[in-house]
This record gives structure tokens, sequence and C-alpha cells, in this order.
């Protein structure tokens, strides 16, 4: 089961007597209560690789369903859990699962090598070794990040590597994760294409050239990252199927939730916002990337107001929330933008344009990597994450934001219409239409 948006992946293993095995799932139950129900099956066991850094783990949902959960033992969980070590070996019934210590991208990290009798069916390698790459070493701390980088190097070669090469290499982290280092897509390849393919490994690359290239691809990641860890490891709210819906918040209530220091997210499509928007209201549109950005842009304590329209449902918009930890949502306006103006309260507008224009600083508020792969000559560099923290380094004067489509620019614009910039507009598209471009080879 694949999360676009995170870019993630979990799995659910049929054992084949009535009962199923889900590894490292996420905190929305629904898609495993679902495939369950349709296979008709029961949630005999949750397994979990590692502690999550960038999704609420749904160990403890599906636990409340009958599951019981396996972890590390290095997690340190505060809930009751099934402790695994190194080299122990479980009986699945037809099928047996054998645990391997493979630090790297955690200390904890296990991964799971699924046996039919005697015959390796598949690997769950959680983040130690991705597609393409594997998943990065500092998320940890500092001091930890290069012992991290050579641990992974070391499970990987001198573990997973001796692996028989057609295994199917099951990963959690994948293609779109700030987790994973490499250009890999996907979440699933065999022991011989990591082999032969992986980047980290190329040209027989040794454990310095690995750990080099590991933390020279390390690129920002949200700031929700250093806290999941600890979210994970104690007891969090569960809700099964009973998600309660989001309060209904009257004109007048969601401004006194303002004052207050409540934010009002506004989730419907750029061109909404743009035509129309509750001042100081910040766009993140509905997307797979949605749940990344709410946590990018915004600290997990903050009180939450949704502005939204009939294209997201609820219980969606609610769980993608949750599953970053962000709980703290207080309610939305029924009837969105039409309650506001019907009530006679102001909106404001963010002009989008089709092409360049003169006399206006080119903000490019795409990754770095992305910016590096070809950017306008005279464009300023702000990654869309850092502006959450401060807009010091924007210039000053009449601004036009660009990305890759224009959500991500619209977003940043709307920070910035919030921190006083009153002269922005936004380019639906990217740098292709910025005229002549610079790559990074030219640089």
């Amino acid at each position: 089961m694949v999360d676009r948006g995170l870019g993630n992946s979990s799995y659910l293993v049929d054992l084949g007597d009535g009962g199923a095995l889900i590894v490292d799932p996420q905190r929305d139950p629904r898609p495993y209560l679902r495939e369950l129900g349709e296979r008709g099956l029961k949630p005999r066991a949750v397994v979990e690789t590692h502690l999550h850094a960038d999704f609420v783990s749904g160990g403890q949902e599906l636990v409340a369903a009958g599951a019981e959960l396996w972890a590390p033992a290095g997690s340190e969980l505060a809930y009751p859990h099934r402790k695994l070590h190194e080299g122990e070996e479980l009986d699945l019934g037809g099928l047996r699962m054998q645990v391997m210590a493979t630090p790297g991208h955690t200390p904890e990290h296990l991964a799971y090598l699924l046996l039919e009798d005697t015959m390796p069916v598949s690997l769950f390698s959680g983040g130690t070794l991705v597609v393409g790459g594997a998943a990065r070493t500092d998320l940890i701390s500092p001091d930890m990040t290069e012992q991290l980088a050579r641990a992974a190097y070391r499970s990987i070669t001198e573990r997973l590597f001796t692996l028989p090469d057609e295994l199917k290499v099951l990963a959690t982290h994948g293609g779109g994760s700030f987790c994973s280092v490499g250009p890999g897509d996907g979440h699933i390849s065999t022991i011989v294409r990591e082999k032969t393919s992986n980047p980290l490994f190329a040209f027989g690359a040794d454990e310095d050239t690995f750990v080099a290239r590991m933390l020279s691809g390390y690129g920002s990641y949200p700031p929700y990252f250093r806290e999941l860890r600890r979210l994970n490891q104690g007891v969090i709210e569960t809700f099964g199927e009973r998600l309660p819906p989001l309060p209904s918040l009257s004109v007048p209530e969601l401004e006194q939730s303002v004052e207050g220091g409540a934010v009002v997210v506004d989730v419907r499509d750029m061109r909404s916002f743009a035509s129309g928007h509750i001042p100081g209201a910040i766009s993140i549109p509905w997307r797979p990337a949605f749940a990344t950005w709410l946590g990018w842009l915004l600290e997990r304590p903050t009180p939450i107001i949704f502005i939204s329209d009939d294209k997201a449902e609820r219980d969606d918009l609610v769980w993608a929330a949750l599953t970053i930890g962000f709980d703290n949502l207080i309610g939305e306006l029924p009837g969105g933008m039409g309650a506001w103006e019907d009530a006679g309260r102001q909106t404001v507008d963010i002009p989008v344009i089709g092409s360049a224009v003169d006399g206006r600083h080119i903000v490019d508020v795409r990754q770095a990597s992305e910016f590096h792969t070809g950017h306008a000559p005279d464009a300023a560099h702000i990654e869309l994450g850092s502006l959450a923290g401060s807009v010091d380094g924007v210039p000053d004067g009449p601004l036009l934001l660009h990305c890759g489509h224009g959500e991500r620019a619209m977003t940043a614009a709307s920070l910035l219409t919030r921190a006083g910039h009153d002269d922005v507009v936004v380019l639906a598209g990217g740098p292709d239409r910025m005229g002549h471009l610079i790559t990074g080879s030219e640089e």
C-alpha cells in the first residue's frame, strides 16, 4: 500500500490461515481494515522495521483492531509489544520470518526475511536499503550521522547483499520520501538490481565512497521529522472507524480562534485561493503532498482551521494531518469562502500569470536539487520550506514566485503576503516559462 504523498509503502502479508501480517503501517487504519475485510482476514501482527520520523505509525490503531505489535527491541516503546532481536526466527504458520539487525537509517533498525519452508521469499528492508539508494542517517543526531552511514554500508554489504540475487526487496521509503537518498523511484526491487544499479554503490564504491555519497545527498527535510521518533515511542490516541468530524465554526468563532493563535489553512486549488481568500490564510492545496507541506510549514501544536471545498473528503483531510502528528484540528468554516463573503468579510487575491514579466524579482521556491537542474539566470533561490521560519532573505519590491507547476509558489505567496509583502504574483508553471535557463553544469 503506497502513500504517494509521503513516499512510503506498507505491506500486508496473507499468512494463509486467516491471519495477516502488516509491515510498517501508517496511522490511518482504513486502507488496512478495508483490505483485511475484502480478503476475510484478521490482523495477527503489526511489524515495525524502525521508529519512523516521517509518519505516525499505525501500529497502535491495528492493535486496537486485534493485532499484536512486534518492534525492534531498541525502540523503547512505552506500550505493550513483543521485542524483536537479531537472529530470532518467528513461526508464522506456513511461513517463517528471520530478524536481521540492519542499523543505518536508525540505530535500532531491523529488516525481516520472509521464508516459505527454507526458501527466501521476500525481504522487508525498511529504510536501510531502498530502491536506488538508502534512507538518510542524519535524523537522529549530527554526532551520529556519519557513524550511522557507515553502519548502513556494513548492513547492506555484509548482510543484505549476501542474500539470494533474485530475492524481492520491499522497502518502506521510496520515491518522493524525504527520508530517502538517491534518485530511485518505486518501492520494490531485487537484491541483484540494487547490487548492480544502486548509485550509492556504483563503480565498486568502498565504505568511504558510499559514506561520502550519502552525506552529499542530504537535502532539507520537514521539521516535524525531528519530533515523530519520540511521538512514535509513546501512547497516542486511537480512532479506528470513529474519527470525529471537524467541528463547524461560525465566522466570528473563526476570527476569535485566529486572534488566539490559530492558523487558517486553505486546501482549495491554487486558482481558487488566488481569486479570493481569508487574509492571513496559508495556501496548501489538497493533493498527495498535502501532509508533507502542512508539516513543513506549521509547528505541530499549532491550532488549525481548514477552509475547503467539495474536492477534499473531510475524513481524508483529517487523517492526512493525524498521520504526521498534527492533532490540534479545531474546525472548519462550513460553506467555505461563500460563508466568509456572505458575512461581509474582506478577501485577498493573488494574481496568477502565464509567463515571466519584467520589473519583478524572480524567486524560485523549488528544492535545491530541482533548482540545479535548470533555473532562470537572475532567479533568487529560496526553498519553500525555509519561508516558514523567516522571510528575511526575500528581495524587496515586486516579486514573481514560481516552482514546478504553481502550487508551491502559491503557498510561498500566501506566506509572504501574510508577512507583509503586498506586491506578489505567481507563475502558473515552472522555469520552462522563463526563457533561457542555467543548468548545474553551467554554474
